[in-house]
């Protein structure tokens, strides 16, 4: 029978609102499974969820009521969708769409950051959910009027998802697949019309894929462009913060990745390590289990706390220390196993390239005086609001 261990634990404390870093670093060390009734059971240590993620067979991704593809799909139904959906992040494909995305990000920077003295920015609304969401609906197709309304639908998503709001979380998806639709509508005419090919975009080339012998549904399209839509604006913006007040805190590290452009890739994955844009994946036990000497039954739902698990002090010497010379497959920045992020290298080529841009484009960024950045609440990571001062290249840096 389930051991409900009763704690402190909640995801959604003040506490954990302050600072997740510190609150999943304390639970890791003193109840590495912990129960909540949000979140079921938490798991907190890297060997423990590296084990979850081998064993599909008794830790489902099927988690969900509603279709998600293939993320809340198990082996044999997820092989078929996945090998389909790789084929959209291949290095050709990456290599045709970095000139758009280094043309988003240079013009986006330009626009916010301009000559003279120092520019204080807030980065999160001017810079990180702008480039995610014009970098996302630039490789989908997807119109510029669209922006606006996916960050807030993203936003919206993670409040009911903070609440545990079903009726809102359901709303929500309808609304999605009411975008989705429209899409849909717009190729079908336009290609009835002679107007377009069926490959000129993501979305068009989505809508003549087959699985299992046919067409992917509406609600299949539905589920894959929300999950990469939710993947690339929550989880970019997210990084893109993270990644920007640690190298406006750390003045050495930003001096070396300035001065050394090819440590620039192995510099990003390890900034994320330390602080995971992503906090948690979930399971569901499909058989009893036992963990950390933790009974649980089957039926019950499963948190695997990357943020956690990337800081865990047994994989990781000085954990919360950022050092280029680790060992990247172990850290779980993209996940591990069968479900191991397909966008990886499409969300890597992005980091990156507005990386460079921001290098490019300034002198030194450094955190605004006496501002301190506000943390993301539960479910979203890195900031909420963060403060920096950027220094453009015709500007003496203060």
């Amino acid at each position: 029978m389930t051991e409900q261990i009763k704690s402190d634990w909640d995801p959604k404390s003040e506490l954990a609102d302050r600072d997740q870093l510190a609150v999943y670093d304390e639970m890791r060390n003193r109840c590495p499974v912990a129960y909540s009734e949000s979140q079921g059971w938490s798991i907190f240590r890297h060997g423990d969820i590296t084990k979850i993620l081998d064993d599909h067979r008794s830790f489902s991704s099927a988690v969900s009521q509603h279709l998600s593809v293939p993320n809340g799909m198990d082996p044999p139904e997820h092989t078929a969708y996945r090998r389909m959906i790789e084929r959209y992040f291949v290095p050709d494909r990456i290599a045709a769409f970095e000139p758009n995305c280094r043309q988003i990000a240079e013009e986006l920077i330009d626009s916010v950051i301009v000559g003279g003295g120092g520019n204080d920015v807030e980065v999160m609304s001017a810079l990180a959910t702008q480039f995610a969401a014009r970098s996302q609906c630039k490789s989908l197709g997807w119109p510029v009027s669209l922006h606006a309304q996916l960050i807030q639908w993203v936003g919206r998503n993670q409040q009911a998802i903070r609440d545990s709001d079903r009726p809102a979380m359901s709303l929500l998806a309808r609304e999605f697949e009411a975008i989705v639709d429209e899409q849909i509508d717009q190729r079908i005419a336009e290609q009835n019309a002679g107007q377009t090919d069926a490959q000129a975009d993501i979305t068009a080339s989505l809508m003549q894929e087959h699985v299992h012998g046919r067409k992917l549904s509406s609600e299949e399209l539905s589920s894959i462009l929300r999950n990469w839509t939710v993947g690339e604006i929550g989880t970019i913006a997210a990084s893109i913060g993270i990644l920007v007040n640690h190298l406006a805190q750390s003045s050495e590290l930003q001096q070396q990745l300035r001065a050394v452009p090819s440590q620039l890739a192995t510099g990003i994955d390890e900034i994320l390590r330390v602080h995971n844009p992503l906090v948690i994946n979930r399971r569901i036990t499909t058989c009893p289990v036992e963990i950390q000497g933790r009974k649980i039954d089957a039926g019950q739902r499963i948190s695997l706390n990357w943020v956690s698990a990337n800081r865990d002090e047994d994989v990781f010497e000085d954990a919360d220390q950022i050092r280029l010379d680790r060992d990247p497959s172990r850290n779980l920045l993209y996940g591990a196993g069968i479900h191991v992020c397909p966008g990886a290298p499409l969300a890597r080529m992005e980091l990156r390239v507005f990386l460079e841009s921001l290098f490019d484009r300034t002198t030194w960024f450094a955190p605004q005086a006496g501002e301190s950045p506000v943390y993301a609440s539960y479910p979203a990571s890195g900031f909420s609001t963060l403060l920096v001062r950027f220094t453009p290249p015709t500007a003496t840096p203060t």
